[in-house]
C-alpha cells in the first residue's frame, strides 16, 4: 500500500505577506502586489514594475553574519521554511532528524551574487572576489540551509525546472515519503532575480509587460489586453508528512497530496507546445495518479502568466481534459495579484490550493476586464472572491524547457 501523504504546514514570504494568513487575505480581497520597482535604477529600463518583498527584515529570521552568507534567494527560502515549520507545529527534537529532509526548487538560483560579485571582479580585480561566492549562489545552497537549520537529514536537493521548479520540488518529495526514505518533508520554491541584468533579459525576449503606468492592473491573466508577465519574488514552502506520523502529533491536515503528473513538450525552449501536449500529459496523469475523474476537480490554480500564447494554450487544454464538465470547473490564476516568481511560483500556488482545500473559498482572477475570444467558455473567478465548498483541486506549473507539473490536492477522507 502506497503510503498517504499531508500538508501540515504553510510558510509564505510574497509581495503580499510574510506570512499563510497576510497572503491568503490579500489574496482574497483581491489585493495586489505589484508595484513601480525598487531594486535598482531603472533608467533606461523599459520595464519599471515588479512583485517585490520590499519589508523583508533578514534580522527577523537570523543573525548578520549568516545573513550576510545568504542570497536573497536562500534568505527567502529559509524564512519561508522556519514560518512552514512553526505552522505545523513539528518538534524535530522529538522526531527522527534522519526520516525528515528537504527538496527546494528554484528556477535560477543566486543571480544576484552573480552579478554583485562579477561587478567586484571588474572593478577591484580578482583578488577580491568572495570566497563564499560559490556556496552563496548555488542553487542547493537554500535546502542545504534549511537542513542545517533543523539538523534534518534524509534526502537534500534542489531542482531547477524554471517556473515549474517548485511543483517539482514538492512532487519528488511526496515521492520521498511514499517510498518510506522520509516521514517528514520541506519542500516548495523560490526565487529572487529581480535585477537589472535578469529583467533586461526577460523583457529583450517580449516576456514582460510593459503596463508601467498602472502597476496593479498589468498582470491580467486570460484577458484580452494581456501583454506579458510581471517578474516577482519570494518563496512558498509546505511541510509534507506521512498519513499516520501526522495524526499521531495531532497536526492540523490542510489537504491530502492525492497525485501528480509530470511531463515535457520536447518543442522549444522557450514556448509551450501550441496544442498542450505536455501540459495535456501531466494533467491526464495527475488525475490517473489521484484516481479521479475529471469532474471530481472542483478548481484549478491555473499557470496563466498574463502572457499570450501561454494563457490560451493552457485553456485550450483545460477544455480537452475537461470537455463537458468545464462548464462545473472554477479556474484562477493569482498571478494577476502576485506577478510571476518563476521557480516559486509552484510552491506559493500549492500553498495557496492547500488553503482553498481547507477553507473552501477559491481566490479571484483580478485585472480580468475584457474577455478573450481565445480563452472563453470558463469561470476564471473574476475579480472577487467566492467560497464554493472544495473535495479536489489542481496546480499546474509550466516551465521553459518545456517542463510541466500538475499536482492534485484533496480534503483529506
Amino acid at each position: 500500500m502506497v503510503r498517504r501523504v499531508v500538508v501540515t504546514g504553510l510558510g509564505a514570504i510574497t509581495p503580499l505577506g510574510q506570512s499563510k494568513d497576510q497572503l491568503w487575505t490579500s489574496l482574497c480581497n483581491g489585493k495586489s502586489g505589484i508595484d513601480k520597482l525598487t531594486a535598482f535604477d531603472t533608467t533606461d529600463h523599459e520595464v519599471l514594475i515588479a512583485g517585490e518583498v520590499n519589508d523583508f527584515e533578514p534580522g527577523k529570521w537570523f543573525d548578520k553574519k549568516l545573513e550576510r552568507r545568504l542570497d536573497r534567494f536562500t534568505q527567502f527560502a529559509l524564512a519561508a521554511s522556519i514560518l512552514a515549520v512553526e505552522d505545523s507545529g513539528i518538534d524535530f527534537d522529538k522526531t527522527d532528524r534522519n526520516k525528515a529532509g528537504t527538496i527546494i526548487g528554484t528556477g535560477i538560483g543566486g543571480i544576484l551574487e552573480i552579478e554583485a560579485q562579477h561587478k567586484v571582479l571588474l572593478q577591484k580585480g580578482p583578488s577580491r572576489v568572495s570566497p563564499f561566492m560559490i556556496p552563496k549562489l548555488m542553487a542547493n545552497a537554500a535546502p542545504g540551509y534549511i537542513a542545517i537549520r533543523f539538523g534534518i537529514r534524509a534526502a537534500n536537493f534542489s531542482v531547477i525546472t524554471a517556473c515549474a521548479s517548485g511543483a517539482h520540488a514538492i512532487a519528488e518529495a511526496v515521492q520521498v515519503i511514499q517510498k518510506g526514505n522520509a516521514d517528514v518533508m520541506i519542500a516548495g520554491g523560490t526565487e529572487a532575480t529581480i535585477s537589472s541584468l535578469c529583467v533586461s533579459a526577460f523583457n529583450n525576449m517580449k516576456a514582460l509587460s510593459r503596463r508601467n503606468d498602472s502597476p496593479r492592473s498589468a498582470s491580467r491573466p486570460f484577458d484580452r489586453d494581456r501583454d506579458g508577465f510581471v517578474i516577482s519574488e519570494g518563496a512558498g514552502i509546505i511541510v509534507l508528512e506521512e498519513l499516520e506520523t501526522a495524526k499521531k502529533r495531532n497536526a492540523h491536515i490542510y489537504a491530502e497530496m492525492l497525485g501528480f503528473g509530470m511531463s515535457d513538450d520536447a518543442y522549444h525552449i522557450a514556448a509551450p507546445h501550441p496544442n498542450g501536449e505536455g501540459a495535456y500529459i501531466a494533467m491526464e496523469n495527475a488525475l490517473k495518479e489521484s484516481k479521479l475523474n475529471p469532474e471530481q476537480i472542483s478548481y484549478i490554480n491555473a499557470h496563466a502568466t498574463s502572457t499570450p500564447m501561454g494563457d490560451e494554450v493552457e485553456v485550450d487544454t483545460i477544455k480537452r481534459i475537461f470537455d463537458g464538465n468545464v462548464k462545473n470547473l472554477l479556474v484562477s490564476s493569482t498571478k494577476s495579484m502576485l506577478g510571476h516568481s518563476l521557480g516559486a511560483a509552484g510552491g506559493i500556488e500549492t500553498l495557496v490550493c492547500a488553503l482553498v482545500v481547507d477553507k473552501n473559498i477559491i481566490p479571484p482572477t483580478t485585472n480580468y476586464e475584457t474577455p478573450d475570444p481565445n480563452c472563453n467558455g470558463i469561470d476564471f473567478v473574476p475579480n472577487e472572491a467566492r467560497e464554493k465548498k472544495m473535495q479536489n483541486v489542481m496546480s499546474n506549473s509550466f516551465g521553459f524547457g518545456g517542463h510541466n507539473v500538475s499536482l492534485v490536492l484533496g480534503k483529506l477522507r
